[in-house]
């Protein structure tokens, strides 16, 4: 559908398909807190429209289409609306989406479960890959055709979107759009926690839980670039196939297998050396009672919606870590480093060593499906919306 300019058919057929939110009043929403992502505050990465009509509130004839929840809930009660095009505030560019990743922490955040809770209304989505449309004051890095992919922190699941000039990184004319958004964060992390804070070493063995998730394939697939043996665990013997046609060497279907004995078995008794968990839950627990001496225990998320009770005895008798994994701090306080770990993974994309996997694309209207499949674990690897 071309975009529409000056009203007329094309936006009465826009606005009798989706409800239109009346503009709440410019800084009227929000807070100062501090977030953890590029030194943005919670009001700029949960209102990017507010921040858009601050730095031009005379230019809003025009309007684009975005994913807004008004109210905390399921992915069904999500809304497509048209809001005013975006304006760039300084420091920022505004994109053309192409395409915008889909992670779990988007399944919690509708649903006020998740640490960061944006104020109401908000548009979710928060790794995008496009075009820059227009740069605001201050920014020399990108002009207007750019492609880039950035971390918007949220605001991603929209036929545009604002981010800091900062958060965004050039993207070569031979990456693919979908590819590109869907590989900040889940590489990001696991390498964050691989490579960071595991320090996973050649020759040693990682257990990967969720391995067919986003993060889960990544850390796959980290691990194979390190010379580590990985053993990959998920739910479904398909999810697994994706797992080894990956790298793994050695699978766990923990829907049929008990998890605990079969750890035992692949390691002769030893137990992993690192074990990455982005699931939490029932898993956590016999999954750290069988790791290795002086074994790295890499708390990375709690898809399963449940925070595991560990019992530390059982650190103190492996000498094991409980290690935490926040890649959006991270970024943030040490973003030479993390720029380090990216060259690196280039590098690996060049070599072949990584290779990310959109197993689904969805179009805008069709947010809340993809989101209800990541909720209820049918995604593989990782999905995107492509407005």
């Amino acid at each position: 559908m071309a975009r529409e300019r000056h009203g007329g058919r094309a936006r009465a057929m826009r606005k009798a398909h989706a409800p239109v939110r009346r503009r709440t009043r410019p800084g009227s929403r929000g807070t100062d807190s501090q977030d953890a992502n590029h030194g943005l505050k919670t009001h700029d990465r949960a209102d990017c429209f507010t921040l858009s009509m601050l730095a031009n509130p005379d230019r809003y004839g025009d309007t684009m289409r975005a994913i807004r929840c008004n109210q905390y809930g399921p992915p069904e009660s999500l809304a497509v609306e048209n809001l005013p095009e975006l304006e760039p505030s300084p420091g920022h560019v505004v994109i053309d989406v192409k395409a915008a990743a889909v992670n779990f922490p988007d399944v919690l955040i509708i649903e006020n479960k998740y640490q960061f809770k944006p104020p109401l209304p908000f548009t979710p989505g928060s790794e995008v890959a496009g075009v820059v449309r227009a740069v605001g004051a201050g920014v020399t890095q990108f002009k207007a055709g750019a492609r880039v992919v950035a971390y918007t922190g949220s605001g991603g699941f929209a036929e545009q979107a604002l981010a800091p000039a900062a958060a965004c990184v050039p993207l070569a004319d031979g990456v693919e759009f979908d590819v590109a958004a869907a590989f900040t964060l889940a590489y990001g992390t696991s390498h964050h926690a691989v490579v960071d804070r595991g320090a996973l070493q050649a020759g040693e063995t990682m257990l990967v839980l969720g391995a067919a998730g986003g993060v889960g394939l990544a850390a796959v697939e980290i691990g194979k670039a390190l010379g580590a043996r990985v053993i990959a665990a998920a739910s479904s013997d398909a999810k697994l196939a994706t797992c080894v046609s990956h790298g793994a060497d050695a699978t766990i279907n923990y829907s049929t297998e008990d998890l605990r004995e079969r750890i035992k078995a692949l390691t002769d008794g030893k137990g992993p050396d690192v074990i990455y968990d982005p699931v939490g839950g029932v898993y956590a627990e016999p999954a750290f009672r069988s790791i290795g001496w002086r074994g790295r225990y890499l708390v990375v998320g709690f898809a399963n919606g449940e925070i595991p009770k560990l019992p530390l005895n059982l650190a103190l008798l492996k000498g094991a870590s409980l290690v935490g994994v926040f890649w959006g701090d991270f970024a943030k306080r040490e973003p030479q480093r993390n720029h380090a770990a990216f060259e690196q993974m280039t590098r690996w994309i060049g070599e072949g060593k990584l290779k990310p996997y959109v197993s689904a694309r969805y179009a805008l209207e069709d947010t809340g499906r993809a989101l209800r499949d990541m909720a209820e674990r049918r995604v593989i690897g990782k999905v995107v919306i492509t407005p």
